[in-house]
């Protein structure tokens, strides 16, 4: 059988950072930690297609915490005047259950969410769950990928796909995708897509580019979009003026 690794896991400390930021002083400290880490992304997961969110990155210290959301709807997770930080706040005070902690929630607007891979495949997740071809919501993403300056992407959708009784693997890939070179900015995810005929697995690969020794990751930007201006409308008259 096939062996396959997390690309971002295999990529941690060459060109890409952890999501937990922190150092604990001891073992039963750290196993503490580790156990709120996971139950606060599991909060964010139940938002994750609602908010477009993409990495949620955790900085904690022994006196507080800072959570950082990266999405691509920042007014959206906000709410009105900010009322959706405060209910984050109490819902990560829950999970933490000391009040002396000081909780910090900041978002982040991703600069361009077209080549981010979370994004993309709970875009890809929510078309299938409106019943949108497999074929035709990979293809739509693929296409608007590219144009955004991304180097290569590649997708993949498994289940029963189209409701049939034999599950099955289908994807689609453009441009360059090297998942086995460690110094290729790639970014991947997974997701799921909670069918009437069953879960469907989605998962996506973006190539940014290559990262050299001592090169800083840089974000990718969205192009400039060039409005084609209509023709001038000729009024060609037999005496050569216009009337």
């Amino acid at each position: 059988m096939g062996q396959k690794a997390n690309p971002i896991s295999l990529r941690l400390g060459i060109n890409r950072d952890w999501d937990s930021r922190w150092y604990a002083p001891n073992q039963k400290t750290w196993s503490l930690w580790l156990v709120q880490d996971k139950k606060i992304r599991n909060y964010f997961d139940n938002y994750t297609k609602e908010w477009a969110l993409s990495t949620i990155i955790i900085d904690r210290t022994n006196s507080s915490i800072k959570v950082t959301i990266n999405t691509a709807k920042p007014g959206v997770v906000l709410g009105i005047e900010g009322a959706n930080v405060a209910i984050i706040q109490k819902e990560v005070s829950k999970i933490i259950r000391n009040k002396e902690i000081n909780i910090e929630i900041q978002v982040k607007e991703l600069s361009n969410s077209d080549v981010d891979a979370k994004v993309i495949a709970n875009e890809i997740a929510i078309s299938l769950e409106n019943r949108v071809s497999f074929r035709m919501a990979q293809k739509r993403v693929i296409q608007r990928v590219m144009r955004s300056g991304a180097k290569g992407i590649k997708t993949q959708v498994s289940g029963r796909l189209n409701g049939v009784d034999m599950a099955r693997t289908e994807g689609y890939s453009e441009g360059i995708v090297p998942q086995q070179t460690f110094r290729n900015d790639l970014d991947y995810a997974l997701a799921e897509a909670h069918t009437t005929y069953g879960v469907l697995g989605v998962k996506v690969w973006i190539s940014k580019g290559e990262l050299l020794k001592g090169q800083e990751r840089q974000e990718i930007k969205k192009p400039e979009r060039n409005f084609r201006r209509r023709p001038q409308q000729r009024n060609n008259n037999r005496d050569g003026g216009n009337k």
